[in-house]
């Protein structure tokens, strides 16, 4: 389950990164930045839902 949490960071910090890297390179003339912005709030959505849900069922212990 951890190795799950620590590939969606990981895919947030590359969908972070090719959305500056499309910013710099295409200059606002196409939408592959929102595009990769969109990808990132989608996958911290998930992460947020998952250890919601491993709190829940009390895989980790909240406070």
């Amino acid at each position: 389950m951890k190795i799950l949490a620590i590939l969606l960071l990981l895919s947030i910090l590359y969908t972070l990164g090719s959305a500056v890297y499309y910013m710099i390179k295409d200059k606002g003339n196409s939408t592959r930045m929102v595009k990769a912005l969109t990808a990132r709030v989608i996958l911290s959505l998930t992460l947020f839902a998952i250890m919601m849900l491993w709190v829940y069922v009390e895989y980790i212990h909240g406070t």
